[in-house]
């Protein structure tokens, strides 16, 4: 007998992304909703594809994935966020892997849909994602902002891509990296980390070379252009929002 799952789903004003995600995942023996207070329709859109919904005010994203995973109804869980989807390869060895599993926890190429083109090269593929595991042998990390799953077991590769349709319009993207830059920034002011005038000037300049030039974004046209020289202005916004709150907590 194959290992039961359970997909779980973190939501909030979703319903116009959300049922493509369901959809994915209509191969999982659960689907489990958590909401955080959405406002349009992304209930109504999960119950209608025979999601479990469950609400929980925010906690940030790693405890609040971390309480979807407790909720589960089986051990064996699929965390996604309501922008990505599973491919059909992807499904299909994610059910392969469970028949007989391997390993405790997989991780899975992930490909990153940007200015309408999915990204191959870069930084946005192959973007590996550890999302498949048995919550007794892993975790997700308490992270407000770039939660990943911790976990001491050796980790399993999936082949078949999770689709990651990350945007619907570049100024939403633009919003979203700004609010990312400000934890960031809020969570390194939190650990004591400094950051020097040279890191803020090189950091962006490293990124650009590794991810255009080495990483062969330059393959990706222009939509990869802009995709890398975001990151790297989003790498040297993160450090200059650390330097103003250092300068205006000094005592």
């Amino acid at each position: 007998m194959p290992e039961r799952l359970s997909a779980i789903i973190i939501t909030r004003d979703v319903a116009n992304q959300l049922a493509d995600c369901l959809q994915s995942v209509r191969f999982a023996d659960e689907i489990l909703v958590v909401d955080s207070g959405s406002t349009d329709t992304t209930a109504q859109v999960a119950q209608s594809h025979g999601a479990r919904v469950l609400h929980q005010d925010w906690l940030g994203y790693g405890k609040q994935k971390q309480f979807a995973v407790k909720r589960a109804a089986h051990d064996w869980v699929l965390c996604l966020d309501a922008d990505e989807r599973v491919s059909p390869e992807l499904a299909h060895r994610i059910q392969d892997a469970l028949r007989a599993p391997a390993f405790f926890a997989y991780d899975m190429p992930r490909c990153n849909r940007f200015m309408g083109r999915w990204l191959r090269h870069g930084e946005g593929y192959p973007d590996p994602n550890l999302r498949l595991f048995h919550r007794a042998h892993a975790q997700w990390s308490d992270d407000t902002i770039h939660e990943h799953v911790l976990t001491i077991e050796p980790v399993g590769r999936l082949d078949g891509d999770l689709l990651h349709a990350s945007e619907t319009s570049l100024a939403e993207y633009l919003d979203k990296q700004n609010r990312y830059t400000t934890l960031q920034a809020e969570k390194f002011f939190a650990t004591g980390k400094r950051v020097t005038v040279a890191r803020l000037i090189f950091s962006p300049l490293a990124r650009f070379i590794k991810f255009y030039f080495l990483r062969r974004g330059l393959l990706d046209g222009v939509p990869g252009l802009v995709h890398i020289c975001i990151g790297c202005f989003n790498s040297f916004m993160k450090y200059a929002k650390l330097m103003q709150l250092i300068n205006t907590n000094k005592k």
